[in-house]
């Protein structure tokens, strides 16, 4: 079994992160925050770039690609700390519209908001065309007023009931956690970055063993997490039977790995790792808001210990490939 990633995976993972580098910089996200959020010249951007198709059929004018392709995107959109509804309407909605409804996303005409009841707010209400929840995609209803969240760059409005949909669940959750993978990596760099410039008696601060410690658990810890959402990522793609629990191990990997990040980022800065005048904020407060999207730690720890104690899962490195053999 190769789980390496392919030529094609890492050269589209490769072309999504310079353009985005070049695209959407700190200097973006303040302008965005100071205007009002949303600029139609980003979404155009990223509708050019194919984004809107990389799940939609060919026949639909689409890419074809599957989740794994659509994790690596989710991650590298975490890491520029993208705004605009592409995650919920390309890499989580997409796939489960009618062929007409495709085609709309795939040209960019159609954003599409996500809605279920473990989700106290809709992202990007006001924007959407369509409302997908609880197995159906309807006209969006009349957003009304928007709601405040810890992330200055999101846009939350206050959601209707509606009815559970566990894949919308597993899918949503996953690409989340590729996002915040995505912010932990971009936190680290700021951090490494900072702590090349910044000096204290007379040396750089990254030279100090305690920098260098902090900055190494962090880099372990996103080494450990990643390749556990790219599992969770070909499970779902593969309609794999533990699906749902790959999908929390997921959410749990990547959660940690940001929140230890953002801390340690913060603590590397100093007592301006806090402030607006740090880009770190933006990645910082993104981190936060998904930690508790589409189900928060808690959450998802108790669909791994219902499946491992209750469920009577077997796990361990003597059973893990036997198992998936036998579950996929």
């Amino acid at each position: 079994m190769d789980f390496r990633l392919t030529q094609d995976q890492i050269d589209l993972r490769e072309a999504i992160r310079d353009y985005l580098s070049g695209e959407h910089g700190p200097e973006v996200l303040r302008r965005l925050d100071a205007e009002g959020n949303r600029d139609a010249a980003i979404w155009d951007g990223l509708v050019g770039m194919g984004l809107t198709g990389l799940l939609v059929p060919e026949t639909q004018g689409g890419l074809g690609m599957g989740l794994v392709e659509a994790a690596l995107i989710a991650i590298e959109l975490g890491r520029a700390n993208v705004s605009e509804p592409l995650a919920d309407t390309a890499l989580v909605a997409a796939p489960l519209l009618d062929e007409a409804q495709q085609a709309d996303v795939a040209a960019g005409t159609l954003k599409v908001a996500l809605g279920h009841p473990i989700n106290p707010w809709i992202a990007d209400l006001d924007q959407a065309g369509l409302l997908y929840a609880g197995g159906i995609a309807r006209p969006a209803p009349d957003a009304g007023q928007s709601v405040e969240t810890v992330d200055p760059l999101r846009r939350l409005f206050a959601a209707t009931p509606v009815a559970e949909d566990d894949r919308l669940l597993d899918r949503a959750a996953l690409i989340a956690a590729a996002q915040l993978i995505g912010a932990a990596e971009r936190m680290l760099e700021l951090a490494t970055d900072y702590a090349k410039t910044r000096e204290q008696f007379g040396q750089q601060i990254g030279q100090f063993q305690a920098i260098k410690h902090h900055l190494a658990t962090v880099a372990v810890k996103l080494e450990f997490a990643r390749p556990v959402v790219l599992r969770a990522a070909f499970a779902a793609q593969n309609d794999h039977a533990r699906t749902p629990i790959h999908v929390s191990h997921a959410k749990v990997a990547a959660t940690d790995a940001a929140m230890l990040s953002a801390e340690t980022a913060i603590q590397v800065h100093g007592a301006m790792g806090y402030t607006y005048e740090v880009d770190l904020h933006f990645w910082m407060k993104r981190c936060w808001a998904l930690a508790g999207a589409w189900g928060d730690r808690a959450f998802h720890q108790r669909r791994i210990e219902a499946a491992v104690v209750d469920g009577g899962m077997t796990i361990g490195p003597d059973t893990t490939f036997e198992s998936e053999l036998h579950h996929g």
